[in-house]
């Protein structure tokens, strides 16, 4: 059985249900509306990077640890290839804080409020935010700590599905010019697409050597999707409010 046969039998079963809601999220619905507000975009690619630099500055260092564990279990060839995924990922969290300040240097030139980046960069993280650095820490921390792979096959293959969306719909309603301040968004649609290829590679190989621990790799893979989804709902929802006090006044 090939490695693409063996992640549709084994794994995807786990979390399909949880992909479904990227279409059916009505936060991600009003988002890609054709009539949203463009203030909406903007805020919500706003608070994306604001936000997501507590998501993503770990990132390196989580693939590592859990490529580590994974080695001491004896997963010699998987654990190997997350330490050097791991280097891929160093340093993504700077372009996010680029991106906002960016974002909020366009969003003060032309609406109100007038918005401050670094107070956006040290906002209060949601409770999806705790859970996905908590995911993490969890799965390096436990028994299976090589289905950190099945969280960077779900995360990474966001990128390929929903980022082609939102950038069409920021450069439709926000300008071309928009996507100047999405490197972020813009890079990992592209890289996340070899990225997701090799992940797939990795969850076969994995499926291969236990295939007794489908079920747990699958749901660790559906509960980090199921996390960011819900964070990128609060990306949404803190993007309405920055909208109210321009309504207001």
């Amino acid at each position: 059985m090939s490695n693409k046969q063996l992640v549709e039998q084994k794994y995807v079963p786990h979390v399909v249900e949880v992909r479904e809601r990227l279409k059916s999220s009505p936060a991600l619905k009003t988002l890609l509306d054709p009539n949203v507000d463009p203030a909406l975009v903007e805020g919500f690619l706003i608070q994306l990077n604001s936000l997501g630099v507590y998501m993503t500055e770990p990132v390196d260092g989580w693939i590592r640890r859990a490529g580590e564990a994974t080695v001491k279990m004896g997963l010699k060839d998987v654990g190997e290839k997350l330490i050097t995924h791991a280097k891929h990922e160093e340093g993504h969290h700077l372009m996010m804080i680029e991106d906002t300040k960016s974002l909020v240097a366009r969003w003060n030139a032309k609406r109100g409020p007038q918005l401050d980046a670094n107070a956006l960069l040290n906002q209060v993280p949601t409770q999806a935010m705790v859970e996905y650095r908590k995911i993490h820490e969890d799965t390096i921390v436990g028994p299976m700590p090589a289905a950190q792979v099945a969280i960077e096959y779900e995360i990474e293959n966001l990128s390929v599905v929903f980022a082609p969306g939102l950038m069409e719909q920021a450069k439709r309603v926000c300008g071309e010019d928009i996507m100047e301040a999405m490197s972020f968004v813009k890079e990992h649609a592209e890289i996340d697409v070899g990225h997701t290829a090799l992940n797939e590679v990795m969850l076969g190989k994995l499926l291969t050597q236990v295939p007794e621990k489908a079920e747990v790799i699958g749901k660790t893979g559906a509960l980090a999707l199921d996390i960011y989804l819900r964070f990128m709902g609060d990306c949404v929802e803190r993007a309405q409010g920055l909208l109210k006090p321009a309504a207001a006044a």
